[in-house]
């Protein structure tokens, strides 16, 4: 069987396409789990925002699939659609899925029958897609496939939920890079790959879409298949990667062995990103943070969530960013920075009793030099804040800091740019002329060119044709 799968070309507020395009490591789980008789192509749009109509005609011109699936987080919804009825228009009778996050935890808002979709994968997508090929090749029956919402005569049919696999039967192959058929994936003019080690987290945030998904488990892929699709990742151009793992630093043992891992197969010479949580990085960092170091991790993104306890107790994240002695947050940062890792803080504004007070003393952290990079975005916790309302006010000045902030933090980003960037022939003159402001650390230049258009909040899906309805307008 044909089959396309399609991310949406919407980009976060705080990852500009200027700065990063990163693949979409789920579609490629999918495509190296499905039989082998299937041939798989994947396009990540996000290589292809100012021409998404076209490559979408293009691949569904030259594949003509019998199948395609979207990859949808919940600001891409509109997008979504609007590419489902592009690729309706071309060919009315092709199978459509969906999945991600929106899909997953909103699916009622895909069930509307003149959106055009015909399942939705929920959760967890590796096993569940397989068995949907099998099942529409006559190989068993839709019906009894968990995980799957699937069109019928009588409208969706709501099959149970799928428990989140333990990873420790090889179950879940490793990714297919070979399928994606778009190139120039870079972080920061490096070229870049996405790699998962584990998946899952034991702790109960409120803002966490993870245990929404999932559940509060943790399972582990073996370091042994880790470092085989490290290797495959540099092996295919990659230059940094992405370590997407919800939560590694939960066993602080087994992230010491896959640096020590790391080191002793060469993949060392590897830029690494990783996210961590603060308690763990000040409890362990003395012994962790140089081990890091020399396995080529760079940056760490500590999920600090907010400085202020108050919040922290609302947002359910106490225990993972607290421990007996000193300020975790501090103690973090500290050992770090002490053995030459960047960090990026995230913390999370707009909860339903902030003030304009706590706002700045939240965004005055971000702005100082604790952190070398922060991200702040603004809280949505689930029903807890529907039911309570979020009333979100932050002050022009405090606006006027954080874009001083960003121009200051692109800057210092530089450093991680190669003289040489790969890919660099696929930027044009605007990413190129921006690429080479950021190696020099010209901030007058990026204040002044780019990156206020870079951090608009997202393509909206340029050159795509209006919806001529939209039945789920607003939901």
């Amino acid at each position: 069987m044909q089959i396309l799968l399609l991310s949406m070309p919407d980009s976060f507020e705080h990852t500009p396409t200027i700065a990063v395009r990163m693949p979409n490591g789920g579609l490629a789980s999918l495509a190296g789990n499905v039989d082998s008789h299937h041939q798989v192509a994947i396009a990540d749009l996000i290589l292809a925002q100012s021409s998404v109509q076209a490559t979408v005609i293009r691949l569904m011109e030259q594949l003509q699939p019998r199948l395609v699936g979207l990859s949808v987080m919940t600001f891409q919804r509109g997008t979504a659609r609007r590419i489902i009825s592009l690729i309706r228009s071309i060919k009315p009778d092709v199978l459509v899925a969906v999945g991600g996050y929106d899909p997953s935890l909103a699916p009622e808002a895909w069930t509307d029958p003149s959106l055009g979709v015909d399942f939705i994968v929920r959760g967890e997508g590796d096993l569940t897609f397989r068995e949907l090929l099998r099942a529409i090749e006559g190989q068993g029956s839709l019906s009894n496939i968990s995980g799957l919402w699937f069109r019928s005569p009588d409208g969706f049919q709501r099959n149970p939920a799928r428990p989140a696999t333990t990873l420790k039967d090889g179950d879940v192959r490793p990714p297919s890079r070979a399928a994606r058929v778009l190139s120039g994936y870079t972080m920061m003019g490096r070229s870049i790959d996405v790699v998962e080690t584990s998946r899952g987290c034991t702790f109960d945030c409120s803002f966490c879409s993870i245990i929404e998904m999932r559940g509060r488990n943790f399972y582990r892929f073996s370091i042994d298949r880790v470092i085989a699709d490290i290797r495959d990742a540099h092996d295919r151009g990659a230059r940094s990667i992405f370590l997407v793992d919800d939560n590694i630093t939960i066993d602080v043992p087994r992230l010491e062995a896959l640096c020590r891992a790391i080191i002793e197969d060469g993949l060392d010479d590897i830029m690494y990103v990783v996210q961590a949580m603060t308690a763990a990085i000040a409890t362990h960092g003395a012994s962790l943070a140089p081990l890091m170091r020399r396995a080529g991790f760079r940056y760490v993104f500590l999920g600090i969530e907010n400085v202020l306890e108050d919040d922290l107790a609302f947002l359910r994240a106490t225990a993972k960013n607290s421990r007996k002695q000193e300020n975790t947050t501090l103690a973090a940062v500290n050992v770090l920075h002490q053995h030459g890792l960047l960090v990026v803080g995230g913390l999370i504004v707009g909860n339903p009793d902030d003030t304009r007070s706590s706002i700045e003393t939240n965004l005055a952290y971000a702005v100082s030099r604790h952190t070398d990079d922060a991200r702040l975005p603004r809280a949505r916790t689930h029903r807890q804040s529907a039911r309570r309302g979020i009333r979100r006010n932050v002050s022009s000045d405090t606006k006027r800091a954080s874009r001083r902030r960003r121009n200051r933090v692109h800057a210092l980003e530089g450093r991680a740019l190669d003289e040489s960037p790969p890919h660099s022939d696929r930027l044009s003159a605007s990413s190129r002329l921006c690429a080479q402001a950021l190696a020099r650390n010209d901030d007058a230049y990026l204040s002044r060119n780019h990156l206020a258009l870079a951090h608009r909040s997202g393509i909206r899906a340029r050159h795509l044709p209006p919806l001529s309805s939209d039945p789920c307008a607003g939901t």
